[in-house]
């Protein structure tokens, strides 16, 4: 667990052996969704077809 240590948040801690490290999740989903994002918002092929014309 790297935000709370067990004795310090142990409802916390209980949770995270429940549910799973959720926070954690969601942060890499949200990393994983904005790359996505940015190569489909990539318009660098585009601007390169149209300088070559």
């Amino acid at each position: 667990m790297s935000s709370a240590d067990s004795t310090e948040a142990p409802i916390y801690a209980g949770l995270v052996e429940e549910q799973g490290d959720v926070p954690a999740e969601v942060r890499r989903v949200a990393e994983e969704v904005l790359r996505e994002a940015d190569r489909a918002l990539d318009f660098g092929a585009v601007r390169a077809a149209a300088a070559a014309r």
